[in-house]
């Protein structure tokens, strides 16, 4: 592997690492009582001071945007971080931390699908071999945990975050081309302003502003949610899809769900059963296939 590759290899897993405590984070808030507008209105409110200060600093030296591109920028804002995430918050409210993970990492495949279909990319033999392995093994630990719970509320926060998937999937094919126009750092800290902004005015919409009195521990998870799954892996993901680009950075983040599943087992008392272990296998040869040049 060469030195670039391996470099955005590894920032890819620090943003999977980052983005699988999240579902652990919003699973350790909601006991409080807190709704998933105000979660994620905290966790993008504690995360804007950075956001604010890099994006202004990137715009100072930068070349100015057009019109085209604050569209593009809005557009991929309102899929990522705010409609992605409502989604993806919504659906834990009814399927537990494992399984929200693995239905939300059919993202790479349809990143990967965006790609081929609307952006002409080809479909190497590597990329074919990966999805269907990984794509093997999160079908084997969804069917499993689907017999676990109940079917409606499975089926209903299944449907969010499959939703929120392809929300996700729509904001990393378009993200690649503005990388490229705007660097990683600049590209992300607008994206995540856009969306900070959506996501609070949406709160403003349909919460009092005495919605943010919360209990303490609430206020702890919403930090530790802004700096460790989204600052970090924000700036990470960026990094890694302007390195190897946003089909390889995806199926290398496919390790996310097994590190979800373990942090579930061992912060939330998450089952693990045989077939997500059979799971996590084949997605961690997919991921080593695909990280291989």
């Amino acid at each position: 592997m060469q030195p670039s590759n391996a470099y955005g290899t590894g920032l890819a897993l620090i943003a999977a690492l980052g983005f699988s405590l999240k579902a652990i984070f919003v699973k350790l808030a909601y006991p409080y009582g807190i709704d998933a507008i105000t979660l994620l209105a905290l966790r993008l409110g504690f995360a804007l001071p950075v956001f604010l200060w890099v994006g202004l600093s990137s715009q100072k030296a930068g070349d100015s945007l057009s019109r085209e591109d604050w569209g593009k920028l809005l557009l991929l804002a309102f899929c990522g971080y705010y409609g992605s995430s409502l989604l993806d918050f919504w659906g834990l409210e009814y399927i537990s931390a494992g399984l929200e993970r693995l239905i939300l990492f059919t993202y790479p495949t349809l990143t990967i699908l965006i790609g081929v279909l609307f952006q002409g990319k080809p479909l190497t033999r590597r990329e074919g071999i990966a999805v269907a392995l990984c794509y093997t093994g999160i079908g084997f630990a969804f069917v499993h945990d689907l017999n676990f719970g109940d079917t409606r509320s499975v089926v209903i926060g299944g449907a969010l975050v499959f939703g929120s998937s392809i929300l996700y999937a729509v904001y990393l094919s378009g993200s690649g081309p503005m990388i490229t126009r705007l660097g990683a750092m600049r590209f992300s800290a607008l994206a995540m302003l856009m969306s900070s902004a959506m996501t609070l005015l949406h709160f403003m919409a349909v919460q009092p502003f005495s919605a943010f009195i919360q209990p303490l521990p609430v206020y702890g998870w919403g930090l530790a949610m802004a700096l460790f799954s989204t600052i970090v892996p924000v700036f990470a993901q960026s990094a890694a899809i302007r390195r190897i680009g946003a089909g390889h950075a995806s199926l290398v983040g496919m390790v996310g769900p097994i590190l979800t599943i373990g942090f579930g087992w061992s912060l939330l008392g998450e089952h693990i059963s045989a077939a997500q272990t059979a799971g996590a296998v084949f997605v961690v040869v997919g991921i080593l296939i695909v990280s291989r040049k």
